[in-house]
């Protein structure tokens, strides 16, 4: 049975191995790269875990067992906290479809609600179809803005967005 549960600095080993599997994993997603952030000493890795687990910013790893299976962040926007950004959503190869993503966009999606923000957005990258169509089905649409990826430079990022209900 997978469980949501919060990034906290408690957990910052976990926080760590998932972010760096997923860094792994999917490269094309991430506007970091596994080489960067392996690199983080432990103080680096607890002040992002606590900055993740604060007012204006959370995180949450997907559990299935003892097994990270993924992670999702967001941070209320810096200009219009009405907005929150979907940030680092991951989900481990053995664990796609089977509703662990859905999972965390849902505590996201709480948890900007809480917050009283009216939109989530997200940047995508243009060769991640997968993705894309994963947040169509759960209501986000494509905004219009396209910005350069900053790791390849023949992909785009697309942002995408849904309304807070």
């Amino acid at each position: 049975m997978v469980l949501i549960e919060r990034i906290t600095a408690s957990k910052v080993a976990v926080f760590k191995e998932v972010r760096l599997r997923a860094l792994q994993e999917a490269p094309y997603a991430f506007g970091s790269t596994y080489a960067r952030e392996v690199q983080f000493d432990d103080a680096e890795w607890v002040r992002r875990a606590v900055k993740w687990n604060g007012e204006r910013g959370i995180g949450f790893i997907a559990r299935d067992e003892e097994v990270a299976c993924g992670i999702a962040g967001s941070f209320l926007d810096a200009e219009d906290a009405r907005r929150a950004q979907l940030i680092s959503m991951w989900t481990a190869p053995m664990h796609r479809r089977k509703g662990v993503g859905q999972m965390l966009v849902e505590s996201v999606l709480g948890w900007a609600r809480s917050r009283e923000a009216r939109v989530l957005q997200l940047m995508v990258t243009s060769h991640n179809e997968g993705a894309i169509r994963f947040y169509e089905r759960l209501g986000f649409v494509r905004t219009g803005r396209v910005e350069p990826y900053p790791n390849d430079a023949a992909a785009v990022e697309y942002e995408m967005e849904r309304a807070i209900v």
